[in-house]
């Protein structure tokens, strides 16, 4: 059984609500979205700060703002562009919503107030509509994520087992909503955000300097990082093979279909299968650099290979791509990062490379 708005952090929530907002307002990060407040600044952070932490996304934030400083630059930019100010965020997705969103809010000529009518624009989920509603417009609704599952948990001491993260939102949604002040909810809602990302941490929260300790049932217990208890699938590992080919001062690379799902419009060294090998016999080439990244629950290996400095060839889907250009084009962020690594080993250091083709950057 999930948490009751009948909680008796409720009957105490006038002094929980002066306690939080008063520390948030003293102690806050000075953010641009924040120092700077508007509509197209909060849509923009929202979508940045989805999966991507604070630290990362603020270079990104202020070139993006530079670059297409409104919904209408936006909306008319180019696909190609707006991947290539996101490029090494990661999460694509959010780049290519956030351009449809953009052209449908020049579309509908007026600006909608109602969560509800958010959540039916492009990569608008249940949070991000009350968190851009409540801090643009001052709608009154609770914004609930990860961050504010586990303070509520903790709050209120629930040791329900939920199956996953969003259960447990969809569970303390009302207690969240019954903690809303009459007023300043936008403030409130990044209050909460801001206790759960800067004290009421995942491992070891920061239980002494904590604005709001004196209600929280879990520091009594002794035990705040018992909670909240979410159940956890076991993570999937794979490996991936990848192809380095370089021939007459160019590149081979994957460019992703822009009808794709995942990586429209953006380009990565082609696995073995994309050049015509199996992966059993790539594996056998050079190896250049073996990366490990963690996608949501996927643990991923990928070891890239250089293939013998033979003259390019035509090969359906990749495209060859001087190596002089490749600052111009979208990167996949991983893939922009093991290329200039590759580009760097000293021939000294890796003669395999030198024998597949490969150069040192100068």
């Amino acid at each position: 059984m999930g948490p009751l708005p009948s909680s008796p952090l409720v009957a105490r929530r006038k002094a929980f609500q002066a306690a939080l907002l008063g520390w948030y307002r003293a102690e806050r990060r000075r953010l641009p979205w924040r120092e700077k407040p508007s509509l197209y600044g909060t849509v923009v952070s929202e979508f940045m700060l989805q999966q991507t932490q604070v630290k990362t996304v603020l270079p990104f934030f202020e070139r993006w703002m530079a670059a297409l400083p409104d919904f209408r630059t936006l909306a008319e930019a180019p696909e190609g562009r707006v991947l290539k100010l996101w490029e090494g965020l990661g999460y694509y997705a959010r780049a290519r919503n956030l351009g449809k969103l953009a052209r449908a809010l020049v579309a509908m000529g007026e600006i909608p107030r109602a969560p509800e009518a958010w959540r039916a624009l492009p990569g608008v989920g249940p949070y991000t509509a009350a968190a851009v509603t409540s801090i643009a417009f001052g709608v009154p609704v609770a914004c609930v994520d990860g961050n504010i599952v586990r303070i509520l948990a903790r709050l209120t001491a629930n040791g329900t087992k939920f199956r996953d993260g969003a259960a447990a939102a969809k569970a303390f949604a009302p207690l969240a909503q019954t903690l809303l002040p009459s007023s300043a909810v936008g403030d409130h809602n990044q209050a909460m955000m801001e206790l759960g990302a800067t004290v009421c941490l995942r491992q070891n929260p920061l239980c002494a300097s904590c604005p709001v300790r004196r209600f929280c049932a879990a520091r009594r217990l002794g035990a705040p990082s018992g909670f909240p208890r979410l159940g956890r699938r076991a993570p999937s590992r794979c490996a991936v093979v990848r192809i380095w080919w370089e021939s007459g001062g160019k590149l081979l690379l994957h460019g992703a279909s822009p009808s794709g799902r995942r990586l429209a419009g953006l380009h990565e060294l082609p696995t073995a299968e994309q050049v015509g090998l199996s992966p059993g016999s790539a594996a056998r080439l050079p190896l250049l650099a073996r990366k490990r990244r963690n996608i949501t629950r996927f643990q991923i290996t990928e070891s890239i290979h250089a293939h013998p400095a033979v003259p390019g060839r035509r090969i359906d889907g990749l495209v060859w791509t001087p190596l002089s250009r490749l600052d111009s084009i979208a990167i996949s962020g991983p893939h922009r990062k093991w290329i200039r690594e590759v580009l760097a080993i000293p021939p000294k250091q890796a003669p395999e490379a030198r024998s597949s083709g490969l150069r040192r950057i100068r």
